[in-house]
């Protein structure tokens, strides 16, 4: 029998925009993870396209029962770790691989696009998905579980 793809959509720095080309790019995905500085209203746009789980980042609220300092789970043999960085401070993937010992860290806060492989575990923050501030263009991330491998791919918005 054959097994499917665990695919799942990577989001993190919407700051209250859901931008339209969001529900084409992520459509299908069975779990949406946000990495954080969420703003109003998002996470009941994100929940139209599947399932999602969010951290806080520093400009979210604490004290939203939705949000979470981080979010740990294990899918297709591979454990995700989700949070949005900015508890270290300035979060590099060394960093963020030294302090959490998950296959996949998925975290925002910078709004740089980022994938690193180091050691066959998978560092990725997906950028910013709200409005767009410095030069860097709007992105999510689309993760592969297959296998037990994981890959994923940023798609600019």
């Amino acid at each position: 029998m054959a097994h499917a793809a665990h695919v799942i959509g990577l989001i993190s720095d919407t700051h209250g925009l859901v931008r339209p080309e969001v529900f084409g790019v992520l459509q299908g995905v069975e779990l949406i993870l946000h990495a954080g500085d969420v703003g109003e209203g998002v996470l009941d746009e994100l929940a139209a396209i599947a399932p999602i789980e969010a951290v806080y980042g520093n400009t979210d609220p604490v004290d939203d029962p939705r949000l979470t300092q981080s979010v740990e789970r294990t899918i297709g043999g591979l454990r995700i770790h989700v949070s949005h960085g900015h508890e270290l401070g300035s979060p590099t993937p060394e960093r963020l691989l030294a302090k959490y010992d998950a296959d996949v860290i998925v975290y925002g806060h910078t709004h740089q696009q980022k994938v690193v492989e180091l050691n066959g575990r998978l560092v990725v923050n997906p950028g910013a998905a709200g409005q767009r501030r410095f030069k860097l263009k709007p992105s999510v991330g689309v993760l592969t579980i297959d296998s037990g491998a994981a890959s994923v791919r940023i798609v600019e918005l």
